[in-house]
């Protein structure tokens, strides 16, 4: 049996956790599994490198940023390699490079495009124990990328995918997948399965136990997913195939992201393609823009307004700078945050955007936006009112029973 393990930041953050990591490995060796081990960075250390890189430079060129934070990984995989082999276990730390991970060629925010897995499939015959590098890889250059936030997660399926592993196990310092964060709603229940969409929904919308990218390639390539917390032995929650046990359930999970800022621009001139040319000028920045909202025309003019990452507000303010015959002016909100329902049962399920609706309506939260898809509703409202919001609508659901 072959299984893909995936260590984060939280889980290896001290020597102390690799050590407990290894105990972890070690054990699911002993039990007879082949195992090749995905490590993010120590928590903590992407940010005091990034901290690093702007002492010298407010916006440092994105191929350094690439060599310097992809050392992080490396880090932790050299010291849980050393650790395993004090504890008497064949094991091999491996760049993404030696793993064979190619990737396109976007600094920062890289896409895998194929995996060359002869050299790990060596390492396994040979007995050992393969401890990748996470979040990188290289491009057709051979320069070095890296997949952005949460792209160790990316890392772990794409290897489980290539190789046919029996499972992805991705450790944190959570358990499992619940309905909604337990921080902000202590009443919050652990999910012992979720849908594919469903999750990816989660993740693309705050959630944080798993980076949506991987999630979205766990379904196209079949990989089992199970989120499992690296301080325990609970099961955890298994990311699979939806089936109709999953539809009876009408919402199965909330989220809350408050890394989110509102862009309105004003008097916007009404002509062919100008909205085209706005977007894909973010495009090319590679800026996420989520919710759109376009005003009907007046007097020739528009109001367009639309939502991004607050990481990415400043260079989207860049970017429509190139705009500004077109644009009468700009307004910009980082005070907002987005909360949202999913579930697939809201595929059979009518009243369920307006029992949302009268819920925030209730508790005198305005709602500033909205979008739908066939499993999910985000409505965008004040930041202040996004906890309130969360744990109104988990009872609203009845999420806790």
């Amino acid at each position: 049996m072959l299984i893909v393990q995936k260590y984060g930041g939280t889980s290896v953050g001290s020597l102390e956790r690799i050590e407990n990591v290894a105990r972890r490995v070690a054990k699911a060796r002993d039990e007879g599994k082949d195992l090749v081990v995905v490590v993010s960075a120590m928590s903590g250390e992407t940010n005091k490198l990034i901290e690093y890189a702007h002492h010298f430079s407010k916006n440092p060129s994105r191929r350094e940023m690439d060599i310097l934070l992809s050392s992080g990984e490396r880090v932790t995989a050299s010291l849980l390699a050393i650790a395993l082999q004090e504890m008497g276990y064949d094991a091999i730390a491996m760049t993404g490079r030696q793993a064979g991970i190619r990737t396109d060629g976007v600094h920062t925010y890289a896409r895998i495009e194929a995996i060359d897995t002869s050299a790990i499939e060596k390492q396994i015959d040979a007995g050992r124990i393969v401890i990748v590098a996470g979040f990188q890889g290289i491009n057709e250059h051979g320069e070095v990328t890296t997949l952005g936030r949460g792209g160790s997660d990316l890392s772990a399926v794409a290897l489980a995918g290539a190789l046919k592993a029996d499972a992805c196990e991705i450790y944190s310092d959570v358990d499992g997948i619940y309905t909604t964060d337990p921080r902000i709603e202590p009443r919050a229940r652990k999910l012992e399965t979720i849908s594919y969409d469903e999750m990816l929904e989660l993740s693309s919308l705050g959630a944080k136990v798993l980076q949506n990218r991987s999630v979205e390639l766990a379904k196209k390539m079949g990989v089992k997913i199970i989120a499992r917390s690296s301080f325990s032995d609970d099961p955890g929650t298994i990311i699979t195939e939806e089936d109709e046990g999953m539809e009876a359930v009408v919402v199965s999970g909330i989220a809350l992201d408050k890394n989110q800022a509102r862009v309105s621009l004003r008097d916007v001139v009404d002509r062919p393609g100008i909205a085209s040319e706005i977007f894909n000028k973010l495009a090319r920045e590679q800026i996420n823009v989520d919710m759109i909202i376009q005003n009907a025309s007046k007097d020739g003019t528009t109001n367009l307004g639309f939502t991004v990452p607050q990481s990415e507000l400043e260079q989207a303010k860049a970017a429509l700078e190139g705009f500004s015959e077109d644009i009468g002016g700009a307004d910009y909100d980082e005070q907002i945050c987005k909360v949202s329902i999913v579930g697939v049962g809201m595929k059979s399920h009518s009243g369920v955007a307006a029992k949302a609706f009268s819920t925030l309506a209730a508790n005198n939260i305005n709602i500033e936006m909205i979008s739908t898809s066939e499993i999910k509703i985000s409505m965008v409202i004040d930041e202040k009112y996004g906890e309130l919001a969360v744990r109104s609508l988990h009872e609203a659901y009845q999420l806790d029973k």
